[in-house]
């Protein structure tokens, strides 16, 4: 590929994608230009919509692809990472976070206080992400990984106030997920002098950004600065990602492929690179918005969530370029290290488990908004509604936590969850493929293709991941480029405009509002079947994490055991899935709790994830119950809310 782009060279491959972008925008224009010659004057529709809608997309598709390719060519020469863009670095989804959380409070904000509002998003999500990524040197992995985790706490904690707020932030959602759509020619002449004067501070640091690529030592000793200009150079990067989403919210990925595009065409000095990769983007958004527009016309498809379709191969295809240095698991250790007190610890989780399950069900809220137990009195009018939610968040949480472990063992990466590695995304795509061909699709349907996509994704994780002999880093970001596909498709289904679009971006936040006592009944059977059987092959997690060639002399068939492995993962990622929705952060932390018992050996550490798993997604569902009483947050939200800060620390504490 590299050999192939080389042959076009950056100026003419550039050059190339913003003449089809242009030439396909022309024939758009073209095709209204005799109605608009024949019409007689008043009112005509046509040249209205051609003047103020379809000439200030064009426009703000070309200023908008321009600004995040060149902030994603910035981000990339200054740390030095193939895989920086705003979007890996979750930095657009910071500026999205505000500008929710502003509108709320001031609906007409517009201009300069916008923009303001946008920068302090991102300024505050690049500092938490380069923050924890110095500890480990700004590598590859260490800033995709806290940067998809920021992305997609802020993620959650937009849908929060979405959701709570729908009356108010209807249209949130398109506009959120990079709607390119106008009105009027304000954001296009508002967009360009900001980008403008950016671009010209971005050419004038071209040779501090030379310098850096030196080291820090190097670049100091020729009189640079290094740290002050890092900091400017970012600053404008930065800027550039939080003035376009906030002019047209998040556009994922052409910042992480334009400079990819232009480098591999054979683009290596700063000062090329930094010239054609934002003709490169421009064309890019352009051509991606006019095929958009050609084969689904009308504005129900936000642009930001198709570029994803194209950015996420594009992360594939990079994936060979990193390190692949494995990393031991928290939970594997020698046999000498037992532990002696296991018994006890065990029996204080049980009950603490079963003590928390009661008090959801017992202790909450009265109408009034009191904090009160259940009388007696009212157990056969409340119980019927609290008590299955509870018994399916139970089955839920113990499905996920089970579920963590074993990829985290199968993988060998402590990161490694279903909602991590893009298992969840995969049977969120199922459930969404099953509602949109059948009318009405019951559990069993909606379980066997939410297993399907699940068992996809996680064979083709598999197979991305063999080459490098499953390298933990390569395992993690493989799961990281699928989620990001699937997320874009299910967001082309949820912004279609079809009703069933919106009972997807319900369902997807992950809550048990509907939770009937059938469903519970099914979620505690899954879980219990589900935990018997991974305990049935707690041997084979014992004997892989010992090698290939370890686990095959001592009678272990490798490929079997992982395709087993692999499917009841699938299988219980469906379930859950149905019952929460792909969000939570279950899967990751309740492992990395049950480490902390002290517990080592698999079967062991089985039955604590599976309890502690279900505690917290019991505790998350009392939580979005009774916490903004009498609205109700998803659980799957207070999940991810509460996770990803608890990944960051447990990223932070790598060495």
């Amino acid at each position: 590929m590299k050999a192939r782009f080389s042959h076009f060279g950056a100026p003419a491959l550039a050059g190339l994608l913003l003449f089809s972008g242009l030439a396909l925008a022309v024939l758009e224009v073209w095709a209204v230009l005799p109605h608009i010659k024949a019409a007689t004057g008043g009112y005509d529709a046509e040249r209205l919509l051609l003047l103020y809608s379809t000439l200030p997309r064009i426009a703000t598709a070309l200023i908008a692809g321009a600004a995040l390719a060149l902030s994603g060519t910035i981000l990339q020469q200054v740390l030095r990472n193939p895989l920086a863009s705003p979007t890996t670095l979750g930095i657009s989804t910071g500026a999205n976070l505000a500008l929710v959380s502003i509108m709320l409070a001031v609906p007409s904000l517009t201009g300069w206080g916008r923009d303001a509002f946008a920068l302090f998003g991102s300024a505050a999500a690049a500092l938490a992400i380069f923050s924890i990524s110095a500890r480990h040197g700004f590598s590859p992995f260490s800033l995709i990984l806290s940067g998809m985790i920021i992305g997609l706490w802020c993620g959650a904690a937009a849908a929060i106030l979405v959701l709570m707020n729908d009356q108010y932030l209807s249209g949130i959602f398109i506009w959120g997920a990079g709607s390119l759509s106008q009105q009027s020619w304000a954001i296009p002449i508002s967009l360009l002098p900001k980008v403008a004067l950016l671009t010209a501070l971005a050419l004038l640091a071209t040779r501090p950004l030379a310098l850096s690529q030196i080291g820090d030592a190097g670049a100091t000793s020729l009189g640079l600065p290094i740290k002050w200009a890092r900091g400017f150079i970012l600053a404008i990067a930065i800027a550039l990602s939080a003035l376009v989403t906030s002019a047209v919210g998040v556009i994922g990925f052409i910042g992480l492929v334009a400079p990819q595009i232009v480098r591999l065409a054979g683009a290596r000095r700063i000062l090329s690179q930094l010239i054609w990769s934002p003709i490169a983007g421009a064309g890019l958004l352009l051509l991606t918005d006019e095929v958009i527009k050609l084969l689904a016309p009308g504005d129900f498809i936000p642009t930001g969530a198709v570029t994803a379709l194209l950015g996420g191969p594009i992360l594939i295809a990079l994936l060979p370029r990193l390190a692949t240095a494995s990393r031991a698991l928290p939970g594997v250790a020698s046999p000498q290290q037992a532990i002696n007190n296991r018994t006890a610890s065990f029996a204080a989780l049980f009950v603490l488990v079963i003590a928390m399950a009661i008090a959801a069900i017992f202790f909450g809220r009265t109408p009034d908004g009191a904090w009160a137990w259940l009388p007696a009195a009212s157990w056969d009018e409340i119980l019927p509604l609290r008590l299955p939610r509870v018994a399916a968040a139970f089955g839920a949480g113990t499905v996920l936590g089970v579920t963590g472990l074993i990829l985290q063992r199968l993988t060998g990466n402590e990161m490694a969850s279903p909602e991590v590695l893009g298992v969840s995304a995969g049977a969120t795509l199922g459930v969404a493929a099953a509602m949109f061909a059948f009318a009405a699709p019951g559990m069993t349907v909606q379980l066997a293709f939410a297993g399907g996509g699940a068992l996809v994704v996680l064979t083709l994780i598999f197979l991305l991941s063999a080459r490098s002999g499953f390298g933990p880093n390569r395992v993690l970001l493989a799961g990281i480029a699928l989620g990001a596909i699937l997320d874009a498709g299910i967001g082309v289904l949820a912004a279609s405009g079809d009703p069933r679009g919106l009972a997807l971006i319900r369902w997807m936040a992950g809550s048990t509002y509907f939770v009937d006592n059938a469903v519970a009944a099914s979620a505690l059977l899954i879980a219990l079947g589900c935990l018997a059987a991974a305990f049935l092959a707690s041997r084979w997690l014992a004997l892989l994490q010992l090698g290939t060639e370890t686990a095959s002399e001592l009678g272990l068939r490798i490929a079997p055991a992982r395709a087993v492995l692999f499917g009841l993962s699938a299988i219980m990622t469906a379930a859950a899935t149905l019952v929460v929705g792909p969000l939570s952060f279950v899967g990751l932390m309740a492992p990395h709790l049950a480490h902390g018992l002290g517990l080592r050996r698999p079967a062991a550490q089985l039955l604590a994830a599976a309890l502690i798993g279900a505690a917290l997604l019991v505790i998350a569902d009392w939580t979005g119950r009774m916490i903004a009483f009498p609205y109700q947050i998803p659980a799957g939200l207070i999940s991810a809310l509460v996770g990803a800060p608890m990944l960051l620390i447990v990223l932070g504490r790598r060495s």
